[in-house]
């Protein structure tokens, strides 16, 4: 009797933990799909032919199990006889949690949307979506790559975002499907070039340490950083941390002088001397100053307030108030507060209105607003009617589960103890790899990557200035918007990959 009932029980603890692992099942592993289509066009003023594949491609584990589905556009020009030897971009951009689509259909891709240059809402559809005969195809093959949580881009099977989303997850995984790509396309000896926007240069930073370093590596020939950030000490305003009011104030004063927010806009008719003056401020008094603290003398901070007052517009008495110190937010909301605007963080040209003006920071940023809604039909509307790609889930444009969940330590360096700085592996990559070089393009008018932080981080770490590249426009973060920064831009980037 004693025997049976023990067995019972035994059974009883079985049943719950064989339904329990049922319900643990591993999702099913759907299938790759790839769309492969064939077109001709005219860019850089020569008709070619090209072709592009689209869709999935299944990255196994150490065990040869699927764990990442990465979405990727391929672009190959089919009828030049350089075949495998031409340059190969792999593009991507930022958030951390945005897909390709900005620098696909802004400025690379074949197809791009077009919106009014002088920072103008667009409103809804219809959107124009016209050929662009800027794009870089003629002269080089071109990867855009959405990151796992962004695009159609998924984890599998076992694996969940975690085992994606931080700077060294998503720097390894991205980096195994460019090891991939080359393989299964014959590309290992093609000149290779990372492109990346935003966190996107970050990730190229991190990208360089993952593909470079060790045996077996993947020696780039450079990367393309289109608003960049890769020392986040220069741009995140932290308690203790000064140096993001030194690097903002010159995207403070380009801003200013744009709306004729500034005391005397008359005195300063050309842009580019009046930022150079804004630099030499901000590295010498204004430094010294916020470097003082409470040592430095009250003609020393009374100098620096008159100063930032006519570098800005901003009022003396907020100035004061502000203990010299003015965030990015503050600022976007205070420079036009009396005219009822607000300024735009990616591209301070625009404006916009906030339902309670006398609040501290913006409802929402203008210039992403703007422009959100034209990019999301625009990618949807090329990928069904030109390139055969339409899918029943959502492209994420950007995920904000991804940035939420991000994890931000690499190594045994964490944002929260530190701030990540992937500078000395550019560095470290340009020592060790002669031929490697490095393209900067920076907007006047980006309040969320300014173009002195990336100055200010290229001359440090050992960078070797005589292979940098360090280009400007008049234009925000995406400076490609506006159609002059737009031709500028490709024509520096056709220099660059073709010195």
């Amino acid at each position: 009797m004693k025997a049976t009932l023990l067995l019972l029980s035994l059974i009883l603890l079985i049943i719950p933990a064989a339904q329990a692992q049922e319900d643990k099942t591993t999702p099913p592993i759907p299938e790759a799909k790839m769309s492969v289509t064939k077109h001709k066009g005219k860019f850089n003023g020569r008709t070619l032919s090209y072709q592009v594949s689209a869709g999935d491609s299944h990255i196994l584990d150490k065990d040869g199990k699927p764990k990442a589905s990465i979405f990727h556009t391929a672009y190959t020009r089919t009828d030049d006889k350089k075949g495998s030897k031409r340059p190969l971009l792999f593009i991507f951009n930022g958030g951390p949690g945005s897909s390709s689509v900005w620098l696909h259909m802004g400025v690379f891709g074949p197809k791009r949307v077009v919106l009014p240059s002088d920072a103008e809402r667009v409103g809804a559809a219809p959107f124009t979506l016209a050929n662009n005969p800027l794009s870089l195809i003629d002269i080089a093959d071109m990867v855009f790559i959405d990151p796992v949580g962004t695009g159609y881009s998924t984890p599998l099977g076992e694996y969940d975002g975690s085992a994606f989303w931080g700077v060294k997850e998503d720097a390894q995984i991205l980096s195994e499907f460019i090891r991939l790509y080359i393989t299964q396309n014959k590309r290992w000896n093609s000149p290779k070039y990372l492109a990346g926007e935003s966190y996107g240069t970050t990730r190229a930073g991190a990208m360089v340490k993952e593909l470079q370093e060790g045996w077996g590596s993947i020696d780039l020939n450079g990367i393309m950083l289109i608003s960049s950030i890769i020392d986040f000490q220069t741009g995140d305003f932290t308690d203790g941390n000064d140096l993001p009011y030194i690097t903002f104030l010159p995207t403070y004063a380009a801003t200013s002088w744009y709306h004729n927010a500034l005391p005397d806009r008359s005195q300063w008719p050309d842009l580019d001397a009046f930022i150079k003056s804004a630099r030499e401020f901000a590295l010498n008094e204004y430094a010294t100053v916020l470097l003082k603290g409470a040592l430095a003398s009250q003609a020393e901070v009374d100098n620096v307030i008159t100063k930032l007052h006519q570098f800005t517009g901003l009022k003396k008495q907020y100035i004061r108030q502000s203990n010299l110190r003015i965030d990015e937010f503050l600022f976007m909301k205070e420079v036009l507060r009396d005219k009822g605007k607000v300024v735009g963080r990616l591209d301070s040209r625009y404006l916009g209105e906030d339902a309670n003006v006398v609040t501290s920071r913006f409802e929402a940023d203008p210039s992403s607003y703007a422009i959100d809604g034209a990019y999301t039909a625009a990618i949807q509307d090329y990928f069904a009617k030109d390139i055969d790609v339409i899918r029943d889930q959502p492209y994420h444009i950007l995920s904000g589960e991804v940035f939420s969940k991000w994890n931000w330590v690499y190594g045994n360096s964490a944002r929260s103890q530190g701030f990540i700085n992937v500078t000395p592996f550019i560095a470290k990559g340009m020592r060790q790899n002669k031929d490697f070089r490095v393209f900067v393009a920076n907007g006047y008018y980006d309040l969320a990557t300014p173009f002195f932080a990336t100055e200010h981080s290229m001359n440090h770490h050992g960078i070797d200035l005589d292979r940098v590249t360090m280009k400007y426009y008049e234009a925000g973060h995406m400076m490609y918007i506006h159609q002059p920064s737009l031709e500028a831009l490709v024509k520096d980037m056709r220099e660059f990959l073709n010195p």
